[in-house]
């Protein structure tokens, strides 16, 4: 009996022994695997968790800049930017009370109770995992001005949802303070904005968003110049960008303690334009008014000082509004000032009288015989509106006579006067700071047809910008010396201070001082009693100027009716402040470019000049008093 309780008690002992055995083996296992496995998170895996960690918590947080303003030389607002609020609602914070919220902020938005109820009522969704869910954005409305959203801001902090928050603990209402900010949220974004509206349009160009994906795979949303001086200063405009970098908990919140880096954004730098909005202003209103008058496809001006070649005013008519660009057509978009070419007729007479001029080959009162208005070249006539017969140069300019100009041409010879084209600036483009200008079109001399030399001369067989014929004329103006057109004066900071000033820029000289001087008196001649630009006179000033009426070409044919007319003059003559170029394309009521492009002239000249207070050269007797006309 006891050698069986022995036997008994030694198997218990070794079943135990085995059990203990066992437990100690999963013991040592469990301990050697949770070993391995903290070897292998800490040291194998070391590296690429602890970036993983990093990506949970760290947070990099890109800052806008604010893209800087364009501002005209007297330092009007042309255009700006400003932070507008995309306004949205989570439908599933809101519960039971979205009626009341609706209500509530309805009359912010401008919109019918029904209408923001509806949009705000909880409702789910089937989310891409094929699972119903809650929506929790919706939009409400876009563009909402910042007092618009503060003011919505105000009246949800007076939501009550039925409950006396004086009751609550603070903890309570805090967390019922976050909630009622979530409910109703904005997405800010900037946009650009044109105060005055289609003012200076095609200069200023316009503004769009650009959307890329960053490194990290989030689109990023920016402000872009898309045409005219916007898009030329992109890069000036638009900053740098600031960022932030930081932590945050497991709920994204930021935790402070722990930001790194804190760099606040640069704006970008402002940019200040040759143009007076003034000037502008002026220019563009008597655009409407001619164009009303005479029905044209387009009409077009410049006004540039002559000495630095600073653009006052740049117009061209239809127009746009630049805050809405998708409004008009690409044609109205389009700048035709720098992107539109036609043959230039008869304001194309200076470059030949000139180079005869400059080359000694003529004089003001050199005699030339213009046939009576009808003269045969290589077996092709060659008419005059106006005929004359043998007259001095300084009618041929006055007068504007085909035959006087393709003498004077023939006797320069093709190189010299292609010299001379390309010595004016035609056929290249001219420089002037906005996109879309082109060269216009100067054939060299080998493609030169027989005829070439007696129709160039009059302005057939080439083809010109607006911009480069305003420019070749202010050349004469300013003594002989062709200027690079100006646009841009300066940038300046945020706070007004000069960061680039720049300086009018030389071309080249084309004609002599004593050149340019003869030029100016045969152009005071054509608005005088006897010349082709009579209606460009003006009664304060000497104005100098040349008529232009070139007839267009259709498949190839010149078409009667159909007329490129304008007028290009300076003022006061001898000691010019300003040079205006005024050009209509096919006309419907008058055709010629003293009929209406000269008047046109006239009235933004005299509206000018009294805007700058350039002070008068000479008084007409009729204007003056009895007592002063005594004297």
């Amino acid at each position: 009996m006891a050698r069986k309780k022995a036997l008994t008690a030694a198997i218990v002992h070794a079943m135990q022994i085995r059990r203990l055995s066992f437990f100690a083996g999963c013991l040592i296992t469990g301990f050697a695997g949770l070993g391995y496995r903290l070897v292998d998170l800490q040291v194998v895996q070391h590296e690429r968790l602890s970036e993983e960690a990093r990506n949970n918590t760290e947070r990099t947080i890109l800052r806008a800049p604010r893209r800087g303003d364009i501002r005209d030389i007297r330092g009007n607002l042309l255009a700006s930017s400003k932070i507008v609020h995309t306004v949205c609602a989570n439908p599933d914070l809101l519960g039971t009370n979205y009626l009341l919220v609706a209500q509530t902020i309805a009359p912010f938005l401008e919109m019918a109770i029904e209408e923001v109820a509806e949009k705000l009522r909880p409702r789910s969704r089937i989310n891409d995992s094929g699972v119903a869910a809650p929506v929790q954005r919706v939009q409400l409305k876009k563009k909402l001005e910042t007092d618009d959203w503060e003011k919505i801001q105000n009246a949800m902090s007076r939501v009550s949802f039925g409950l006396d928050e004086s009751k609550l603990k603070q903890t309570i209402r805090t967390a019922y303070d976050r909630v009622r900010k979530r409910a109703v949220f904005d997405e800010p974004e900037e946009v650009r904005f044109y105060p005055n509206e289609t003012l200076a349009a095609h200069v200023l160009g316009y503004a769009g968003i650009s959307e890329k994906t960053n490194a990290a795979g989030k689109i990023e949303i920016t402000t872009v110049g898309k045409d005219g001086i916007e898009a030329v200063l992109n890069s000036v405009l638009t900053g740098v960008r600031g960022w932030r970098q930081t932590e945050t908990d497991s709920h994204q919140r930021e935790m402070v303690l722990f930001r790194d880096q804190d760099v606040a954004p640069r704006p970008g730098l402002n940019a200040v334009l040759t143009l007076d909005a003034g000037i502008q202003h002026i220019v563009e209103d008597e655009l409407a008014t001619a164009a009303e008058k005479h029905n044209p496809i387009s009409i077009s001006s410049i006004v540039v000082r002559p000495k630095t070649g600073e653009i006052l005013a740049m117009a061209t008519l239809p127009n746009f509004d630049p805050n809405n660009p998708g409004g008009g057509s690409e044609d109205d978009r389009r700048n035709r000032i720098i992107s539109d070419v036609a043959e230039p007729g008869s304001t194309f007479k200076i470059v030949v009288i000139s180079g005869g001029i400059n080359e000694g080959l003529i004089d003001l009162d050199t005699m030339i015989d213009c046939e009576n208005g009808l003269f045969h070249f290589m077996g092709k006539p060659l008419h005059d509106e106006h005929p004359a017969g043998i007259v001095p140069v300084e009618r041929v300019i006055s007068k504007s006579s085909n035959i006087g100009a393709a003498k004077v041409g023939i006797q320069l010879g093709k190189e010299k006067l292609y010299d001379y084209i390309r010595a004016f600036g035609f056929g290249q483009r001219t420089g002037v700071p906005l996109p879309g200008e082109v060269n216009g079109i100067a054939h060299p001399v080998a493609r030169w047809s027989g005829l070439s030399i007696s129709r160039i001369p009059m302005g057939h067989e080439v083809a010109c910008t607006p911009m480069q014929t305003v420019m070749a004329m202010s050349a004469i103006a300013n003594k002989g010396v062709l200027m690079r057109p100006m646009l841009v004066d300066s940038f300046v900071d945020e706070e007004g201070r000069p960061v680039a000033k720049f300086q009018p820029q030389v071309v080249r000289r084309v004609l002599s001082p004593g050149t340019a001087g003869k030029m100016v008196t045969a152009l005071k001649s054509v608005v005088s009693t006897n010349g082709t630009g009579l209606k460009a006179k003006l009664t304060y000033y000497t104005a100098a100027g040349k008529t232009g009426t070139a007839q267009k070409l259709v498949n190839g044919q010149y078409v009667r009716n159909k007329h490129y007319s304008s007028f290009i003059g300076f003022f006061p003559a001898d000691n010019p402040e300003l040079c205006i170029s005024v050009v209509l394309d096919e006309p419907k009521k008058g055709a010629y470019g003293g009929e209406t492009a000269a008047p046109v002239f006239q009235r933004i000249a005299e509206r000018a000049a009294n805007y700058l207070a350039i002070p008068p050269e000479h008084f007409p007797e009729q204007s003056l008093t009895p007592r002063m006309a005594a004297h």
